[in-house]
């Protein structure tokens, strides 16, 4: 008899906790180094100055991605590992209940008691904490905290973003500067957003007008800002 073939299928969940990282640091990057510089620019200061502060922003703005993506994504496994700690006791000392508890979830997926009871049990028998990581808390291997990757990821995407509008200070005319980072930064943002969404297997449309619409709205209001500091000053 011949055997079925394999359905394999093709999902973005394992990549959620670096997309996601990913994705923001690239953003916040582009965003907030563009709109720094253009904010300065239209302040009427000199281009070497608007760069000089550009790199400071992207430096100081990798390493504070960084540190508050390990501060709230060690936060958020301390929680995981403090929740399966209770979990091992549980098992340790109510195997029935644990058990019963089991079943119970299942049952109101849609089992009827009597199989919910065969799968708890079975799947008990392998691995009581995984199931219950897995059914009960929601905890998975795909989905865990990872601090130290979130950490990384976050300020090289951030340091990425920020290149770019950087880029287009040094090799923009000195009249044409704001205007440059300006459209640079959208055209970097709307990649982004169609790249963000293709990995994640989400329609383009929808987040690549919202990335760059805000972005947008963040570099028209600090230009505005620094223009009327200028005029001031």
């Amino acid at each position: 008899m011949a055997r079925s073939p394999v359905h394999r299928e093709s999902h973005a969940l394992d990549r959620i906790g670096w997309l996601r990282a990913g994705v923001l640091g690239a953003n916040d990057g582009i965003v907030s180094t563009a709109s720094l510089i253009v904010g300065v620019a239209s302040a009427s200061m000199a281009s070497q100055q608007v760069l000089v502060t550009g790199v400071a922003g992207l430096v100081a703005g990798a390493l504070s991605m960084a540190a508050g993506e390990y501060v709230s994504v060690s936060s958020q496994a301390d929680a995981e590992r403090q929740n399966l700690e209770c979990e091992k006791l549980e098992l340790s000392t109510d195997d029935a209940g644990e058990r019963a508890e089991l079943a119970a979830i299942y049952e109101g997926r849609g089992l009827d008691a009597a199989l919910a009871r065969e799968v708890a049990a079975q799947l008990m028998a392998k691995d009581a904490l995984g199931a219950h990581a897995r059914d009960e808390l929601g905890l998975t291997t795909a989905l865990a905290a990872r601090p130290i990757q979130a950490a990384i990821t976050s300020a090289m995407a951030f340091a990425t973003g920020a290149a770019l509008p950087l880029l287009a200070v040094v090799l923009a005319p000195a009249n044409r500067l704001s205007l440059a980072v300006m459209m640079t930064s959208i055209a970097a943002l709307a990649l982004l957003g169609m790249t963000g969404a293709r990995l994640g297997k989400a329609p383009v449309l929808l987040p690549t007008i919202r990335v760059v619409f805000w972005g947008a709205v963040a570099m028209a209001g600090t230009a505005l800002i620094g223009r009327m500091f200028g005029a001031l000053v």
